[in-house]
């Protein structure tokens, strides 16, 4: 009753035929059941062809339907034996075969016994031509058994494969490389993926007659002239390593113009190992900004790391716990991670106590504006390397509260860079922004404050640390970067805001941000700005209209676009280099040394101390008229401050 019923519901749920491959298995009564009625019709038939082929009128069964009923229970006898009904059909192998074979073989053997004492006991025959009766009946029982077997499991397998090619999304596979041809037959062979390979794209034009693993080629132009349903295809599969930028930017281009997923591959090992959290992922807008990142395979960056005690300001945040992260596996002796920000602080240090359990680690909730909080940590570990990324850096919150942005990314550092150069720590590095150069905010001119005053500090007489600055643009996935807020409102459902729809930026990726500090602690001599090579800028119009597409949407009719004006101390596009600004190449060709003016010593000391004062006084309009005497390129823009522009 329970099979019937999940039988009807299979062909009559909507799905069809289909249906019948969600079915478990076949209950052991109806294959006994279905066994039996083939022992019955292999009598039948051996009875028949033997009649047939003798010429003879003598019944087969003289003794009537009692043998018929004495051969099927011994055949049930011996199925119950060996268990033949006991297997599930579809996943048959050579034991079930070979547990059948034993007993139609003994139920036949015995029939054989039992037919042959008959006749010596009686001197009458119970089976007529007995041997031929019993090798017809052996061979087509044993058969009809084995071929039903071999036909359910076939129709499983064919409908498993019917819905899973229904349930598969269609790809296609970018590339014809030999890597390509692999990635693909990996997916082909792994069922749990739920993918079809229906072919591969290329751009040349000689290979269309030609075939893949028996897929099609298919050629950029028959992409272009044909829509997706024309093709049958719901997306294709890119190998990101395969392609170079502008390569990956005209394919994704097509791509979306047609309206097609875009996934990208693991790697084909990861692929191979089955491993359950390594899968084909849809492709995001990241991976178009990626560029090959800086790779440290430098022994003097280890050799700065390796059983020395390293502090890190900042360790908390995006670039911060990245460095964190980094340094660790350079093997130190201690790494202190210092950050005022509580839970995200706990998160770096679950997160680096479970990943090096053998590496020590203090974690430190301070503010590194408190300078009598600060110094006894230097005293106490006699720190070799200080990576200073902490700071505020979110621009309209610094405009409103241009105090917090002195006492942080000003005070802060004066406090750290002071007391590095007292306890004689061998190098400092800090983090800074490509916002420093001619500002046009609060917060951009306050680190620029903090580089004049590292710069400075390098000059004076006594002073045997090396201070090295960093200077970089926006950061892919960092703390209230635009690409995070971006999805978000696109999971919202829209709209996306832009402040100007001509508003550009210069992307990075944090592991990328991560090796240029790491590289320039490393290479620097002291007093340095070093800047790195970004590529070109991004208009952030631009990055909306990819990342609404490739979310599946189309830009200003499922997801709205508004521009909601410069926010305060905003600029339309950011600079790595000041127009007074020389550039020194170094030996590496993404990074370059930034000359930039510097100021005495005892000049910047003394505003620093007079911009603090203005601070603590909370004194918004004196602390900006001060910081516009520092960086006197600091211009406000869309801001309450231009007043003191004139």
């Amino acid at each position: 009753m329970a099979f019937s019923k999940r039988f009807s519901k299979g062909i009559y749920s909507g799905d069809n035929l289909m249906g019948l491959s969600d079915l478990r298995y076949l209950p052991r009564w109806v294959i006994l059941i279905i066994d039996v009625l083939f022992i019955t019709f292999s009598i039948y038939f051996s009875c028949y062809l033997i009649e047939k082929l003798s010429y003879s009128s003598s019944p087969v069964f003289p003794h009537g339907n009692i043998i018929y009923v004495l051969i099927i229970s011994i055949s049930v006898v011996f199925m119950f034996a060996f268990r033949t009904y006991a297997g599930i059909i579809r996943h048959s192998t050579f034991i079930d075969l070979f547990k059948l074979f034993l007993a139609v073989f003994s139920t036949t053997i015995v029939v054989g016994i039992i037919s042959f004492s008959y006749y010596l006991i009686s001197d009458k025959r119970m089976i007529y031509m007995s041997v031929p009766f019993l090798v017809v009946f052996f061979t087509a029982s044993f058969m009809m058994m084995f071929l039903f077997r071999l036909f359910v499991k076939g129709v499983f397998h064919f409908l498993r494969g019917i819905r899973r090619s229904t349930l598969r999304k269609r790809i296609l596979v970018v590339g014809i490389h030999e890597q390509s041809v692999a990635m693909a037959r990996a997916i082909i062979d792994n069922p749990n993926l739920p993918y079809q390979i229906v072919g591969f794209l290329t751009q040349r034009h000689d290979s269309t007659r030609a075939s893949l693993l028996g897929k099609p080629i298919y050629t950029k132009a028959k992409i272009e002239r044909n829509s997706k349903e024309d093709l049958m295809i719901d997306g294709v599969l890119l190998l990101q390593e395969l392609l170079s930028k502008e390569e990956m930017n005209c394919w994704v281009t097509l791509f979306l113009e047609k309206d097609l997923q875009i996934f990208k591959a693991p790697s084909l090992q990861k692929l191979k190992s089955n491993d359950s959290e390594v899968s084909i992922k849809t492709l995001q807008i990241e991976d178009l900004l990626n560029r090959k990142p800086i790779k440290i395979e430098n022994e003097d960056v280890r050799k700065r790391h390796f059983g020395k005690t390293i502090l890190i300001t900042g360790g908390a945040g995006s670039i911060g716990s990245e460095i964190v992260r980094q340094v660790a596996l350079f093997e130190p002796a201690l790494i202190v991670v210092l950050d005022q920000a509580e839970t995200p602080l706990y998160d770096i240090e679950m997160e680096m106590r479970n990943a090096f359990p053998m590496l020590s680690f203090k974690f430190i909730l301070a503010d590194i504006s408190n300078k009598h909080r600060i110094e006894p940590l230097f005293q106490k570990y006699q720190f070799s390397m200080v990576y200073h990324a902490a700071a505020y850096k979110h621009v309209p919150l610094i405009e409103e509260n241009p105090h917090e942005a002195i006492l942080v990314n000003i005070l802060g550092t004066k406090n750290l860079a002071t007391l590095a150069s007292h306890y004689k720590v061998n190098r400092f590095v800090m983090v800074s922004t490509d916002k420093a150069v001619k500002p046009t905010n609060v917060m951009g001119a306050s680190k620029r404050t903090a580089e004049l005053f590292v710069q400075a500090l390098q000059k004076t007489e006594n002073n045997s640390t090396k201070f090295i600055t960093t200077r970089f643009g926006n950061v892919l996935g960092s703390n209230g970067s635009v690409i995070p807020h971006f999805k978000k409102q696109i999971e919202n459902g829209g709209p996306v805001t832009i402040t100007h729809c001509d508003i550009t930026r210069y992307f990075m990726t944090i592991p990328e941000a991560c090796d240029l500090v790491l590289q320039a602690g490393a290479m620097g001599e002291g007093g340095e700005i070093f800047v790195f090579d970004m590529g070109e800028p991004v208009k952030i119009l631009d990055l909306a209209h990819r990342m609404i597409k490739l979310s599946g949407f189309e830009p200003h009719v499922d997801i709205k676009i508004i521009f909601t004006g410069l926010r305060p101390g905003e600029k339309l596009y950011e600079e790595l280099l000041s127009d007074d600004a020389k550039t020194l190449p170094t030996h590496h060709e993404k990074i370059l040394i930034s000359k930039d003016p510097t100021m005495e010593y005892q000049n910047i000391e003394k505003h620093c101390n007079n911009i603090v004062k203005a601070a603590l006084r909370r004194e918004k309009m004196d602390v900006v008229q001060i910081l516009k005497e520092i960086v006197p390129e600091f211009r406000s823009n869309n801001s309450v401050y231009e007043v003191l522009d004139k």
